[in-house]
């Protein structure tokens, strides 16, 4: 009896204890806490770079925004591209015509060496067509993208594929029509793979 009544006690004093932990009110449970943290309870608070310790962002002026209209035209995507490719294309060059045993050799003459000062304008001839090329090429590119990009009003992976095609066709159709296509199909391929990768 003395045992039941103790038993009973401890018990009582328990509940008491978890009922009012902090003396006065009941016990929060573990589940009640989540929803107010992540669950459909939690309040949703606007994100405001001032109250988090940032600073705020003044507003923008005329100068920026023409600026930053001037940085988004297709013309400066185009000029960009240009001398991207034209700075690219000069290092493939002269990379290329550094690796190639025959830069310098005259045909008429094999068997002479040629010199250092040969060696080098031949290299520099080749960096400079491969220059002009690329750099033809990233400017094409560049500009129908942008084109189509601002006709569609879309930027996703299509529009490096038109532009592709586009691009590829007008330098193919210089040899004709059959290369035009392959180079329209080519391009369009590479462009889109290029696309994938990257996205």
């Amino acid at each position: 009896m003395a045992a039941s009544t103790g038993t009973g006690a401890a018990a009582a004093s328990d509940s008491q204890a978890s009922a009012d932990p902090a003396m006065g009110g009941p016990a929060l449970q573990y589940s009640v806490i989540l929803d107010h943290l992540i669950g459909d309870k939690r309040p949703i608070k606007e994100v405001n770079p001032a109250v988090m310790g940032g600073l705020p962002m003044p507003p923008k002026s005329d100068e920026q925004k023409m600026i930053e209209r001037g940085m988004e035209s297709c013309a400066f995507k185009s000029l960009l591209a240009c001398v991207g490719g034209f700075v690219l294309g000069g290092a493939f060059g002269v990379f290329t015509a550094g690796i190639d045993t025959n830069v310098g050799f005259d045909p008429k003459d094999p068997l002479r060496t040629p010199t250092a000062r040969e060696v080098l304008k031949d290299m520099g001839q080749r960096g400079m067509s491969y220059a002009k090329n690329f750099a033809i090429v990233g400017a094409m590119f560049s500009c129908t993208e942008c084109i189509i990009e601002s006709h569609r009003g879309k930027s996703d992976w299509k529009n490096a594929v038109y532009s592709g095609c586009v691009t590829g066709g007008a330098i193919g159709f210089r040899a004709g029509l059959k290369a035009g296509v392959l180079g329209c199909g080519g391009f369009a391929a590479f462009s889109a793979a290029i696309e994938y990768y990257l996205r």
